[in-house]
């Protein structure tokens, strides 16, 4: 061991790497299960970015198996042959954690949200499709035919405007822009007692 006369106390191992801390911190296999995580969530909000908005609302029997398919070929990537309890729990808690701090910084910084949301885009104006954002989103003339009668309307030439929004939902109004449609949803079943 080394001691410095001024500083006393403090001792200094040799061999000691300084990085050395981080390297056994990396071999852990929780952190391991955690690094894994946080990649393979980073990668499937990237590839859905890529793929487009509209399988986010629009989900079919096939995407619905692609899905599952891909959260069961991704489990193994994240805890590796860890398959104890709390290999599980923490491959769970990283998700959980990266999903608030995605959370925050999608609400806190606009050019993030932008970037991994992406924009509305107008697909209807004033009974005209627009066909560069049709191809751009890659909708179908059925599935915007489709949305529009979900939304009450008869024919695409009764539509003032129709946008995909950034959750993957096709937004209509119609009328001269005075009545917005959505999609009706049932009602809960309200009992009152009766005097």
């Amino acid at each position: 061991m080394i001691y410095f006369p001024k500083l006393t106390g403090i001792k200094i191992v040799e061999g000691y790497k300084p990085n050395q801390s981080i390297m056994d911190l990396l071999k852990n296999d929780y952190m391991s299960i955690v690094i894994s995580s946080v990649a393979v969530y980073l990668f499937v909000i990237v590839a859905i970015r890529i793929f487009g908005k509209k399988e986010l609302s629009q989900l079919s029997v096939i995407d619905l198996v692609f899905i599952l398919l891909i959260s069961n070929s991704v489990q193994n990537a994240m805890v590796g042959s860890n398959t104890t309890l709390q290999g599980g729990l923490v491959a769970a808690s990283a998700l959980f954690v990266v999903n608030y701090l995605m959370k925050q910084a999608i609400f806190r910084f606009p050019s993030i949200s932008k970037f991994i949301q992406g924009e509305s885009i107008m697909l209807v104006y004033k009974g005209k499709i627009k066909i560069d954002n049709m191809h751009q989103t890659r909708i179908t003339h059925d599935e915007l035919l489709e949305a529009v009668r979900e939304h009450g309307v008869d024919s695409i030439a009764d539509v003032d405007l129709a946008i995909l929004e950034v959750d993957g939902q096709i937004s209509i109004l119609s009328k001269n822009f005075s009545q917005k449609t959505s999609r009706k949803r049932k009602g809960h079943k309200v009992i009152t007692k009766q005097s």
